[in-house]
């Protein structure tokens, strides 16, 4: 019987840097505890667990893909937290909701049956994007909700945002703690935490099964990608899974992505240089990195409207590399 996991929320807004905290927080592991990290994307393809992926065998990750996670008490959740915790047995627990989602429902929902008792749920650490609030730039309805149930407020991308600037920013947020940093760099020890609960011990072996969740698709050809797409209300995205075989060029990838509008682009690829992620805001640059992924080749993009989904397909599968390369 599992029970009183500490378990933290990590929660933002798109590019305020989630991704990076998880991953500095998981360099800390003490080498005698096991974590675990549970990813909500807005996509269908699962980006954030290749981006995290590491060659330490004491992280185990886990996923549910396809939507904002704004209610906790749906199957894919249920499924997806319940999978995990019993193939983990963790330590520690980091939840990243999708950048679209609703934190404060979620953290709500998070201390309800059947995780009360299973999860000592923390508060929650919300990571704003420093830099695009000083220029004025409005948080989300669903981030300002989450505000005032926050246990730390982290300014993240703050190293060129001026005392001044600071001071306004301040004033606009509730009288939550604050701490101004760059590229998720905070220690474990200024997690926000509070008193372990013995209440309401529930079995995670009663939780839902494994059988209930989708079977994921398969690749017919090597050469051919598994896409999907999806319009919510929060906005459209479309993914892409390339056989691990497969390679593509990154040149191209970059080409492909210059006139395109998009909100996000997140990617894990088998490249003719290796394995490279990139993960950047519409307007950026990709700025490649190796990575450990190893599983298969996988890109999403998040758009506010509807795009011509064949096409995109179709300038896609121009990204490939020949297989004698």
């Amino acid at each position: 019987m599992l029970q009183n996991i500490p378990t933290h929320l990590i929660a933002g807004p798109l590019g305020a840097g989630k991704t990076s905290l998880i991953r500095h927080l998981l360099g800390q592991r003490p080498a005698n505890e096991r974590w675990a990290v549970l990813i909500n994307e807005f996509g269908q393809i699962g980006l954030d667990a290749a981006l995290l992926s590491t060659d330490d065998d004491g992280v185990s990750m886990g996923e549910v893909a396809g939507g904002c996670l704004c209610c906790v008490n749906g199957t894919p959740f249920q499924v997806g937290l319940g999978r995990l915790l019993r193939k983990a047995r963790p330590d520690r627990l980091f939840i990243e909701p999708s950048g679209l989602g609703h934190p404060a429902q979620l953290l709500a929902q998070l201390q309800q049956a059947p995780w009360r008792g299973v999860l000592a749920v923390q508060p929650a650490v919300l990571v704003l994007d420093a830099e695009a609030l000083a220029s004025g730039a409005q948080l989300p309805e669903a981030q300002q909700q989450a505000l005032s149930h926050a246990g730390l407020l982290m300014l993240n991308k703050s190293a060129f945002v001026d005392e001044q600037k600071r001071l306004w920013i301040t004033s606009l947020l509730p009288a939550v703690p604050l701490l101004w940093t760059d590229h998720g760099r905070i220690s474990l020890t200024q997690l926000p935490t509070q008193a372990l609960s013995t209440v309401d011990k529930t079995p995670v072996d009663n939780l839902v099964s494994d059988s209930q969740l989708p079977i994921p698709a398969l690749w017919k050809d090597s050469a051919e990608p598994i896409c999907t797409y999806q319009q919510l209300p929060e906005g459209w995205s479309i993914g892409w899974r390339f056989h691990p075989q497969q390679r593509l060029n990154t040149a191209l990838v970059e080409v492909f992505l210059e006139d395109l509008k998009w909100r996000r682009a997140k990617m894990v690829v088998h490249a003719q240089e290796g394995w490279r992620s990139a993960n950047a805001l519409g307007g950026q640059p990709l700025d490649w990195q190796e990575s450990a992924w190893r599983r298969d080749s996988r890109i999403e993009l998040i758009f506010e409207t509807a795009q011509d989904h064949a096409l995109l397909a179709q300038r896609m599968l121009a990204c490939r590399l020949p297989a004698d390369h």
